[in-house]
């Protein structure tokens, strides 16, 4: 099936303007209905949690989800209508009681924050919220992250080399494209850039908030212009199936100039946390659990991303390239892994209040301070955290 072709961005503040037809295949395509009468193994959450587990992603289905989609990749059902897939909630091979829905965000919800549709929704148990996100939201729908899929976020910015040899580091860019004339494309209203611009490795000259999703830009720029990303992406994207392109990029990671925001972070409506607490505690370590072995063997959740995207048709291009080259990226890079200690999924608590600081004054110049009163220990926990589970 052919489609046009969206890239993956990261706008985490407002919506994103982006003109795009959603279709969506006739009826809904079940591969294998979910089992009410399956045996439950040692962990048990049918008692603590909702009787389905509905967790609300913040794109369309990619590899950065895996986790996600290892705890039902082999018994779902898909719903092509409401992008959304459903199946027994599995850990280590063992049902758990309760079903798991994934729902894709992005085009999906209409490029609206999940935020948003977690107060729109009440039978979302979690979503996928970045830090900065949850920050400059705090007063209006308040959230808190109860796990860390990705220790480091995949944003970045990416160039061409043969344009930009001497570009190493985001520190680089800006005098590099005053020097050429050339601009760096962005999602308009993404937060880091406002962060740039006060840390002086950014200004008005050198940016335009016209980044859209698609190559179509910076393919025409003819390396002039940089651009935004994801690491675990863009690369194999544009040299192997951006014909017009068809060459390396490099790119820097916003989280090395000191955004060091929690990308896509599993949290839930602040006042929920408590009446979730019993069922979170036993939730999350299931998580932890299913991020590791989603690395450790990527290959059926990633047929079951694969399928997904094929049948929500949302404009979405996602291969088995794309997918095979973002695992090993997560890893090699360290988007994902134990972090700074021995454990998979926790939040560093001096990272994060760094960020609290960095990002409360950002969005207090942009009339979006955080909520009156708001700490760190007020947007996420570690409580729940089983420190045993690492990679």
């Amino acid at each position: 099936m052919q489609r046009s072709t969206l890239v993956r961005g990261t706008a985490v503040t407002g919506a994103v303007a982006i003109a795009l037809t959603l279709t969506s295949c006739a009826g809904s395509a079940a591969e294998t209905a979910p089992t009410a009468d399956m045996e439950i193994g040692s962990v048990d959450l049918s008692a603590d949690c909702p009787a389905t587990v509905v967790i609300q992603t913040d794109w369309n289905p990619e590899a950065e989800h895996g986790h996600l989609y290892e705890m039902i990749k082999d018994d779902y059902t898909i719903d092509a209508n409401t992008k959304a897939v459903t199946g027994p909630l599995m850990s280590d091979g063992e049902f758990t009681g309760v079903n798991l829905e994934i729902r894709a965000g992005g085009p999906a919800i209409g490029f609206q924050t999940v935020s948003a549709q977690m107060y729109q929704d009440d039978a979302i148990t979690l979503g996928y919220i970045s830090t900065d996100e949850a920050i400059q939201l705090s007063d209006t729908t308040p959230t808190k992250a109860v796990f860390a899929p990705l220790d480091i976020s995949p944003t970045m910015v990416m160039w061409d080399p043969t344009t930009y040899p001497d570009v190493k580091t985001v520190d680089d860019v800006k005098s590099a494209l005053s020097a050429n004339g050339g601009v760096w494309r962005y999602f308009d209203g993404s937060a880091y850039i406002e962060y740039l611009k006060s840390a002086g490795l950014a200004d008005a000259s050198i940016l335009d908030g016209s980044y859209d999703g698609t190559p179509s830009n910076f393919v025409a720029a003819g390396g002039k212009d940089m651009q935004q990303g994801f690491a675990s992406a863009e690369p194999y994207v544009y040299q192997n199936e951006v014909s017009a392109w068809g060459k390396p990029v490099d790119f820097a990671l916003i989280h090395d100039a000191g955004w060091q925001t929690y990308q896509s972070s599993v949290s839930v409506k602040a006042a929920d946390f408590d009446e979730l607490s019993p069922c979170l505690t036993k939730l999350v370590p299931v998580l932890q659990k299913a991020g590791v072995a989603y690395y450790e063997d990527p290959s059926a959740a990633n047929a079951l991303i694969l399928d997904l995207v094929d049948q929500y048709a949302t404009g979405w291009t996602y291969t088995q390239g794309v997918a095979d080259y973002s695992v090993k990226t997560q890893v090699d890079l360290g988007l994902v892994g134990n972090g700074t200690d021995s454990t998979y999924g926790n939040f560093d608590d001096d990272r994060f209040a760094d960020f609290f600081d960095k990002a409360g004054k950002v969005y207090t110049d942009l009339g979006t301070p955080p909520a009156d009163g708001y700490t760190p220990a007020d947007l996420y926990t570690n409580e729940f955290i089983d420190t045993s589970i690492s990679f």
